[in-house]
């Protein structure tokens, strides 16, 4: 990475780290950091916010977790490497219910971090972008505006200011078992395949 884009990034994470724009996030702190992967990659991925017991406490995106289990198992099925990829979220700071759970952020949460998501594309620039969730897809509307919905465009091909955009689901449990069973997960997985051995150049 050239030293104007390593400090840009730095100055980036410090800024992320630094936010305090959203009150019930405050005693959290962003993931955003070198752990997230190389600023040089071609391929983006984008979840929906810091999972508590995943990425909130490990400071790795998808990590930690179930759903992250499953994305590395997805990843591994078609031979991605975290060091070949670059993962953020929507929401960079986990969102948590009064109970300690996790929960979806809020649209303001969600506008409040929009800087910081379009921000990170722009310094890494991706040739392609894989949203995870409906979350995720819906976040980019902020940066550029679009009309797809996840039910609809999961796993299909699209064009999004200037870049390839795949939408796919959710790697967590729940979507798992209530509307993505593994065998289409795996499928969807393999047009990302596809599209990244496409843009490799």
């Amino acid at each position: 990475m050239k030293s104007s884009r390593k400090k840009l990034f730095t100055d980036l994470v410090a800024e992320a780290a630094g936010c305090t724009l959203c009150p019930a996030m405050c005693g959290r702190s962003a993931v955003l950091s070198e752990l997230n992967g190389s600023p040089d990659a071609r391929v983006m991925f984008i979840g929906e916010a810091p999972g508590r017991k995943g990425a909130d406490r490990t400071r790795i995106p998808f990590s930690g977790d179930q759903s992250g289990a499953n994305f590395d198992r997805y990843l591994n099925s078609i031979n991605l490497t975290r060091e070949e990829i670059f993962i953020t979220s929507a929401a960079l700071c986990n969102p948590r219910a009064e109970s300690g759970a996790n929960r979806r952020p809020t649209q303001k949460e969600l506008a409040n971090c929009s800087t910081f998501l379009q921000r990170t594309i722009a310094l890494v620039n991706p040739r392609v972008i894989v949203t995870l969730g409906s979350v995720a897809l819906e976040a980019l509307k902020r940066i550029q505006y679009h009309e797809l919905n996840l039910k609809e465009a999961a796993a299909k091909v699209q064009s999004w200011n200037g870049r390839v955009l795949v939408p796919i689901y959710h790697p967590s449990p729940q979507v798992l078992a209530s509307h993505r069973r593994e065998a289409e997960q795996l499928q969807d997985y393999k047009v990302v395949g596809k599209v990244v051995e496409q843009n490799n150049d």
